[in-house]
């Protein structure tokens, strides 16, 4: 085996997120790890990688037993991992954060053949002297998986490294780490879609709160099996939904239903929204939007999609009123709800408790002492509302302790639930926000999209997971190369204008 982790406890004070894990890596094989957020995949993942201590277990490499006491030990035993948080510096270059932890003197020259090399074997080209900063969010991920590339790792984690790829993108992501395992490296990718794992992967395993419930070859396993170990039960309370997404070949559309009657959606009627002739230039002088007209009316949930870099992340924040037209006219509600594609850098304080969150929502518009005993009665009733789960410590929890899936779920339940004393948002605006959720967060996320639209809030919705928008949009806007045009919501429609075809 050429990683294997065996009986490996870990804890966080009162929580136990590992409790007795086991993991068999073959050399020469790419494994894939799946459980709901808060399994424990991540967190076991980092033991591999040295950047957590366990408190029992053992880690071998090779058949060796190793303790990791940091990531340098691991880099230096050939084990690179991807992280689905970014750990790139926003200030340096592209060739300085790959650069970044290297010896000697640093050489730009060197380091931009760096990055050019990876991104010509990888398909994730980047422009060395690009700012990290300035790229957008797929292109961020990409940097992160050069970076670990760069250091000839042959042991490769990547959790969940198409979060924000497009399908295509995905899938050339996926092809290449195929391709990579099948030139004799191994690699452990921790995912939350199905199929991926199944047509890509050797082996699969399944965590459930800390413990490995589940290992089988990929062939000798599907769908079905998968989602009886992940969720442990015969159904599922709050909403079923498959999330295998289109990163292989060949995939069909994915099936998202709720598994209770959906709400009535009342009549649209009046516009939300109004933009004629918007466009947008960002500080660098460069056009992100251009002459964009389109209406979002009430009880309507409109689909954004676009190839990342379009502009379609402009138009959103335009709409969040995150950022100011830089010509055209723009009508929006005075009740605007925004759930951003990147939860810890544009939604939540993570050292803040879930108190001091929800008082960001309306931040800049209060007046005077914030009424913190009513605030933390609200963000109970949120809590319990939402299904977040935030264990004994409640409300007054930080933010970062929380899963992935559960910290989603707060910040949805923030914006959606408007403020106590006003009425629901009449606008959502939607960024990706089911990035890296599992089955049932997922599953709650667009349920409670649903119920904005059914309530009567106009909701435009932005996924890099082209089924997932076919599924639920009511109308598609497809972003290209700054234009805004509506397509019939139909699968080969929608491509061919994403990619600029008639």
């Amino acid at each position: 085996m050429r990683l294997q982790l065996d009986g490996v406890v870990k804890r966080f004070g009162p929580v136990r997120a590992l409790d007795g894990a086991s993991l068999d890596v073959r050399g020469g094989s790419l494994h894939a790890v799946l459980g709901e957020n808060g399994a424990g995949k991540t967190t076991l993942m980092r033991v591999a990688f040295g950047l957590l201590q366990p408190d029992a277990g053992t880690v071998r490499l090779d058949g060796t037993p190793r303790r990791l006491a940091s990531p340098a030990d691991a880099i230096a035993a050939g084990v690179g991992m991807v992280h689905q948080h970014f750990t790139i510096v926003p200030a340096m270059t592209v060739a300085e954060n790959v650069a970044l932890g290297g010896r000697g003197r640093y050489d730009a020259r060197a380091a931009a053949e760096v990055v050019r090399r990876v991104g010509a074997q990888t398909g994730l080209a980047l422009d060395p002297a690009a700012r990290a900063a300035d790229l957008p969010v797929a292109a961020q991920q990409r940097l992160e998986i050069v970076k670990a590339l760069a250091r000839d790792a042959r042991l490769l984690i990547l959790d969940e490294p198409a979060a924000v790829l497009t399908p295509a993108e995905a899938r050339e992501l996926l092809t290449w780490l195929r391709r990579f395992v099948d030139g004799g490296a191994t690699a452990v990718l921790i995912t939350h879609k199905l199929r991926d794992a199944l047509a890509f992967a050797d082996d699969v395993t399944v965590l459930r709160r800390g413990r490995t419930v589940a290992t089988s070859p990929a062939a000798a396993t599907d769908e079905a099996a998968l989602t009886a170990h992940l969720l442990g039960e015969a159904g599922v309370d709050t909403a079923a939904v498959d999330t295998a997404g289109v990163a292989t070949a060949g995939v069909g559309r994915a099936h998202y239903a709720v598994a209770t009657p959906a709400p009535s959606t009342p009549a649209v009627t009046t516009p939300a929204v109004s933009a004629r002739g918007l466009s947008y230039v960002d500080a660098r002088g460069v056009t992100r939007l251009r002459d964009a007209t389109f209406e979002v009316r009430t009880g309507e949930l409109l689909g954004v999609v676009g190839v990342e870099g379009s502009g379609q992340h402009e138009l959103l924040r335009l709409l969040a009123g995150r950022l100011v037209p830089s010509g055209g006219a723009l009508d929006l509600p005075a009740r605007v709800a925004w759930i951003p594609e990147d939860r810890h850098r544009d939604a939540l304080l993570l050292d803040g408790t879930l108190v001091e969150n929800l008082a960001l929502r309306g931040a800049g518009a209060h007046r005077g002492l914030l009424p913190w005993p009513r605030l933390a009665r609200r963000a109970r009733a949120l809590v319990d509302r939402f299904d977040v789960r935030a264990g004994a410590t409640g409300v007054r929890l930080p933010a970062r302790a929380l899963s992935g899936g559960n910290q989603q779920k707060f910040v949805v339940a923030r914006e959606l639930a408007g403020d106590a004393d006003a009425a629901p948002p009449e606008l959502v605006v939607a960024e990706n926000p089911t990035r890296g959720l599992d089955v049932r967060a997922t599953a709650a996320v667009l349920a409670r999209l649903r119920e904005a639209r059914a309530a009567g809030a106009a909701v435009v919705f932005y996924s890099s997971d082209l089924d997932e928008v076919l599924a639920l949009a009511d109308r598609v806007l497809v972003v290209y190369d700054g234009r805004v045009r509506p397509t019939p919501a139909e699968r080969d429609a929608v491509g061919r204008a994403m990619l600029g075809a008639a």
